[in-house]
């Protein structure tokens, strides 16, 4: 979590007027209660009204209110373009989180910019991807994140069918197509698997550290090679 992200979400577990500890807050949010502590007195220091000291606990005065967001014209634009398109092209947990977000930015944004969202006429077709697509690709996304073994069916170009056992390393979206990067246990080497074409997608149960040589900064050295070839 970055520290702008953490200092947000300590002003949040202290609205209400609760007293909350520095060992209840490193543990929600998973650092230590030192880092706590220097949080504390840094958001003390902005003004924030916390009072409360270590060893005792931290309450937040009543009143305080972060203030609204403040988005450019361009800006509200481009958010709402980004989760119009992962709400038409993304996976279903995706869409489900983009159409969240929306709501969210809505209700911090000032009045007078609350209205532009729904006057944003950027607007994609919701057919490109099928439902099994986007639930493999809810999958996929999580498997590339907690770096899990995946075994995958899947059926190249010409209709034949291979298993196999993969490292799933990233995501890619064509317009029309999305792709896995992935190092494949089977050819030891990249493979670039066209998620239409997944049919049956395991867990194995077990994850993998990365390797040198087996990364996706290594998949982007092999590219950057083949092209100056």
């Amino acid at each position: 979590m970055r520290r702008a992200d953490r200092l947000f979400q300590i002003v949040q577990h202290l609205r209400g007027g609760r007293l909350v500890t520095a060992r209840m807050l490193g543990e929600r949010l998973e650092v230590s209660e030192r880092t706590i502590y220097r949080d504390i007195a840094d958001l003390q220091s902005t003004g924030v009204p916390i009072d409360g000291e270590a060893g005792v606990g931290y309450l937040m005065r009543e009143g305080f209110d972060l203030p609204p967001l403040m988005f450019t014209r361009d800006e509200i634009v481009a958010l709402v373009a980004g989760a119009r398109m992962v709400r038409a092209f993304g996976g279903a947990e995706m869409a489900r989180a983009a159409d969240e977000a929306l709501v969210k930015i809505g209700a911090v944004l000032p009045d007078s910019e609350k209205a532009r969202i729904a006057r944003t006429e950027i607007h994609m077709p919701n057919w490109v991807v099928s439902d099994t697509e986007r639930k493999s690709i809810d999958v996929l996304e999580r498997a590339v994140e907690a770096r899990a073994v995946l075994g995958i069916d899947y059926s190249d170009e010409a209709g034949n069918t291979s298993q196999r056992d993969i490292r799933p390393l990233g995501l890619w979206f064509w317009g029309k197509v999305w792709t896995l990067v992935a190092w494949c246990e089977l050819r030891n080497d990249f493979r670039a698997f066209r998620i239409d074409r997944i049919k049956l997608i395991a867990h194995r149960e077990r994850s993998f550290r990365p390797e040198r040589g087996k990364q996706l900064q290594d998949f982007y050295r092999t590219l950057e090679v083949r092209e100056q070839h």
